[in-house]
């Protein structure tokens, strides 16, 4: 039986509007066409995972109680469309703390992917920062940088070199379900 692949997906920037620090979970919004991605994502039988940095907690902006409030808003928003996470992995430190959590540093998907038992090569990361690409690197899986958030400043700047690029989170759905649609059909993919 085949292992079980998954998608780790940035959440501030990617996957709703980066409202910076949001405490408030009414004010949770994803980016237009992302939940049906990630249910197209479900429906293929891929597993999915949010990986975020969230330094509003280090730096006392916001508590643990808010951000468990704020995901669980967004759970709630995904099961009304079938759409069911796999993990949520976050990082509450502040930059200057030292962890090996905080993106681009791999204890996020380390912990995933050992959590979840996967080949990080059969995963894939999308994100809006370099760090999100950074982290995948990092883990040996393929990226996906979103021009939404900071991918498109990302993407100017030129600094980082992820494995593709695209306009948004549905996009980035479906070049995912290419890319298994060519492996079934005998082609790599590349």
């Amino acid at each position: 039986m085949a292992q079980k692949r998954y998608v780790l997906i940035d959440r501030d920037g990617t996957l709703n509007i980066d409202k910076v620090y949001l405490a408030d979970p009414a004010g949770f919004e994803f980016f237009p066409g992302a939940v049906e991605g990630l249910a197209r994502l479900a429906a293929a039988g891929f597993g999915l995972v949010v990986v975020t940095n969230q330094s509003g907690i280090g730096r006392g902006l916001i508590t643990q109680t808010q951000l468990a409030a704020v995901h669980a808003r967004m759970e709630a928003m995904l099961a009304e469309r079938g759409v069911r996470l796999d993990g949520i992995y976050v990082c509450p430190h502040a930059p200057e703390e030292p962890c090996d959590c905080r993106k681009p540093k791999p204890g996020l998907g380390l912990a995933a992917i050992r959590d979840l038992s996967f080949d990080p090569g059969r995963a894939f990361l999308i994100g809006d920062k370099a760090a999100d690409i950074e982290l995948g690197q990092a883990i040996g899986t393929p990226t996906i940088l979103v021009r939404t958030g900071e991918g498109w400043i990302v993407e100017r700047q030129g600094n980082c070199r992820p494995d593709f690029t695209v306009d948004d989170l549905a996009a980035a759905c479906d070049l995912i379900l290419s890319k298994l649609s060519l492996q079934k059909h005998g082609s790599d993919g590349n």
